[in-house]
C-alpha cells in the first residue's frame, strides 16, 4: 500500500534521512523503531509532503505522491496522528472530531456514530473542551480525528508518548481491533511492547539510515539488533 524509494531529506545542508527504503503492506501493522533523534519523524512528515524529500519517490497504492501537496495526499487516503497529539485544546471532543469530517469513498465510512462505538468515552466527553482531558483521551481524539477522514492508511506517530503502561496497552489493542477493519498501519515507536504485541513488520532506523528489517517475530529473537541498534539491556 506504501512503498518508499531510495528517499532523502534534508533540513537546509542537513541530510536527515539518507536513502531509506521501506514498504508497507495493507491490512498489516509496519512499524519504524529506533531511538531518539534517528530520524524517524522526518520519514512520516516526508511521506505527507511536510519536509519534502529532496530525492527518491514515495508511492501510495501505486501512485506517486513523491511531489503532491499534502491535503492531496491526506485526501489519497492517508491519515496522520501525530507525536504529541496536536488535538485542539480549544474545542471540544466533538468539534475535533468533526472539522476534518470527510465522506469516503467505500463501505464501512467512519461516522461519527461508529467512532462513538469504537471509543465510548468520546461520547462521555463529548462537549468538553478538549484540554481538559487525560492524555490517554486526548490520543483516542487524535486517532478517531484521523478514523473521520476515512483513511485506508494511518500513520502514528510515538503514541505511547508519556503515557501510563496501562494506556499503552490500551491503544495497542485499538490498533489490533483497527487492524481487523483492514485499516493500514505505519507505527513510529520507541515502545518494543506496541511493536510486538500490534506490528507485524519493523524497520530500524539509526542516524537516517535504514539498519536493520524483519517481521517483527524474528526481531524478538534478535538479542544482538536488539542491543545494538534499540540499546535493549540483555
Amino acid at each position: 500500500m506504501l512503498e518508499l524509494v531510495d528517499i532523502s531529506t534534508y533540513y537546509g545542508s542537513i541530510r536527515a534521512i539518507d536513502k531509506i527504503s521501506l514498504k508497507a503492506n495493507e491490512g498489516s501493522v509496519t512499524c519504524l523503531l529506533g531511538r531518539n533523534g534517528m530520524g524517524k519523524t522526518t520519514i512520516v512528515h516526508s511521506i505527507v509532503n511536510l519536509f519534502p524529500p529532496r530525492t527518491g519517490s514515495v508511492f501510495f497504492k501505486g501512485e506517486e505522491i513523491s511531489r503532491m501537496k499534502t491535503f492531496l495526499i491526506i485526501r489519497k487516503g492517508i491519515a496522520l496522528v501525530p507525536q504529541g497529539r496536536h488535538i485542539f485544546p480549544s474545542l471540544t471532543v466533538l468539534e475535533n472530531l468533526t472539522i476534518g469530517q470527510r465522506k469516503g469513498k467505500t463501505s464501512g465510512h467512519w461516522s461519527l456514530e461508529r467512532v462513538y462505538s469504537f471509543f465510548p468515552i468520546l461520547r462521555v466527553r463529548a462537549n468538553s473542551s478538549a484540554k481538559f482531558l487525560s492524555g490517554g483521551e486526548q490520543q483516542m481524539v487524535s486517532i478517531a480525528r484521523a478514523l473521520m477522514t476515512n483513511a485506508q492508511m494511518i500513520l502514528m506517530d510515538e503514541p505511547s508518548e508519556g503515557l501510563a503502561p496501562l494506556i499503552i496497552r490500551e491503544i495497542g489493542d485499538i490498533i489490533g481491533q483497527l487492524k481487523k477493519e483492514k485499516i493500514s498501519f505505519l507505527l513510529v515507536e520507541q515502545s518494543l511492547y506496541l511493536a510486538y504485541t500490534a506490528g507485524d513488520y519493523v524497520y530500524i532506523i539509526d542516524k537516517g539510515r535504514n539498519v536493520y528489517d524483519s517481521t517483527v517475530d524474528e526481531l524478538r529473537l534478535n538479542e544482538e539488533a536488539q542491543v545494538k541498534f534499540l540499546f535493549v539491556k540483555k
